[in-house]
C-alpha cells in the first residue's frame, strides 16, 4: 500500500468512532453547501512565525470592555461593523474542520459543528436574530490570523491562544475557553512528559504556540510540524512520531477517535483561547465581549460545553473576563 493510500485508510479509520461519539448532535439548519464550501477556502499567506520571545504586553488576555447593553438583534448601531454584517445578512467565521468536539466536519452530514461553532452562532444570533445566519470557512492553523487581517473572515474561533505577539497582529475577545498544553502518546508508551522525548519527534501544527515550545524545550525533542491537526494523529498511528503535543481540548478529541492513545504529563503551558477580530473593528470586539459576557451569565456557555465536552470532562465555570478599559 502506498503512503498516500495508507494515510487515507487511517484517516477513514478515524471517522467511524468520531461519528459514533457525536451521535445525535444537533444539525445546523444552514444549507449543506455552507460546510462544503468551507473545504475550498483559498490558502491565505502565513503571517510568519510567532516571535513571542520578544513581544511583551501587560496582560495578553485583557480585552475591550463591552457596552452596558447590547443592541437589539437586527438593529445594529449605524456605521458599526455589526451593521455591515447585518446588511450582508450573515456572519463569516473562520473555524477548524478537524478538531472533534470543537470544529469538526461530520462525514454523515458534511456540516462543520462543535463547541466553537455554537459559540459563533451566538454571535450571529446577537447580530441578526438567527443563529443560522453564518457562513463557515475552514482554516488551517497558519491561515487563522491572515484570514482576519485580510478581511476574508469577520472573526475566527479556532483554538487561537492569545499571546502578546498575536495581539500585535489582530485583536482578541475575552477568553472564551481555558485550555492547557499536554501530550498524547500510544497507550503502551512509557513517555510521561517532554523530558522523556529527547531526540524523538513530537508533532504539532505549523505556526502554533506549541511547535515553538517543542523547539525550545531543554529536553531537545524534535519538532514535527504539520498543516492540519489530524495529520498529527495519523503520524502517531503510523509511528512517524513518538507523541503529539497540543491543547488538552484537542487531545480529548483525538483520544475519543483513537482509544489506543492516552494523555500524559502535567500541563506544559496555559492556552487561553480568544476569538480573533481585525484590529480595525474595536466596536465589534466590544460587541463580541458583550455576547460572551451574556453567555457566561445566562448559562448558555455552560450548556454548550456540557453538550459537546460533558461526556469526556467536567464542565468548569466559564473563564472570567479581563478588561483593559
Amino acid at each position: 500500500m502506498t503512503g498516500r493510500l495508507r494515510t487515507a485508510a487511517l484517516t477513514m479509520a478515524l471517522v467511524a468512532p468520531a461519528a459514533g461519539l457525536l451521535g445525535c448532535a444537533s444539525r445546523s439548519d444552514e444549507p449543506r453547501r455552507t460546510s462544503l464550501a468551507a473545504i475550498a477556502t483559498p490558502i491565505a499567506k502565513s503571517a510568519g512565525s510567532p516571535s513571542d520571545g520578544t513581544a511583551r504586553c501587560a496582560d495578553p488576555t485583557a480585552s475591550l470592555r463591552p457596552p452596558r447593553a447590547l443592541p437589539r438583534p437586527g438593529a445594529m448601531p449605524s456605521g458599526s461593523f455589526m451593521q455591515r454584517v447585518q446588511r450582508r445578512g450573515y456572519l463569516i467565521a473562520g473555524v477548524d474542520q478537524n478538531t472533534l468536539l470543537f470544529g469538526y466536519l461530520r462525514p454523515s452530514t458534511r456540516d462543520i459543528e462543535g463547541l466553537e461553532v455554537d459559540f459563533l452562532r451566538e454571535v450571529a444570533r446577537a447580530i441578526t436574530g438567527d443563529p443560522t445566519k453564518i457562513r463557515l470557512k475552514a482554516l488551517t492553523t497558519a491561515q487563522r490570523l491572515p484570514a482576519v487581517q485580510s478581511g476574508a473572515v469577520d472573526i475566527v474561533a479556532d483554538a487561537v491562544t492569545i499571546t502578546c505577539w498575536r495581539r500585535q497582529q489582530v485583536a482578541f475577545s475575552t477568553v472564551y475557553y481555558d485550555a492547557s498544553q499536554r501530550l498524547l502518546v500510544p497507550k503502551g508508551s512509557k513517555v510521561h512528559g517532554l523530558s522523556d522525548l529527547h531526540g524523538r519527534r513530537v508533532c504539532a501544527t505549523k505556526s502554533s504556540t506549541t511547535i515553538k515550545r517543542i523547539a525550545t524545550d531543554p529536553a531537545k525533542p524534535i519538532p514535527y510540524p504539520v498543516a492540519q491537526r489530524t495529520d498529527c494523529l495519523v503520524a502517531l498511528q503510523q509511528g512517524n512520531v513518538a507523541a503529539i503535543s497540543s491543547d488538552d481540548t484537542i487531545l480529548l478529541g483525538f483520544r475519543a477517535q483513537d482509544p489506543n492513545t492516552k494523555i500524559v504529563g502535567a500541563s506544559l503551558a496555559d492556552e487561553p483561547y480568544g476569538m480573533a477580530i481585525a484590529r480595525s473593528h474595536p466596536d465589534f470586539v466590544r460587541f463580541v465581549n458583550g455576547v460572551l459576557d451574556r453567555m457566561r451569565r445566562d448559562g448558555k456557555w455552560t450548556s454548550i460545553h456540557r453538550h459537546w465536552i460533558g461526556r469526556l470532562a467536567p464542565t468548569p465555570a466559564p473563564p472570567r473576563p479581563r478588561y483593559s478599559d
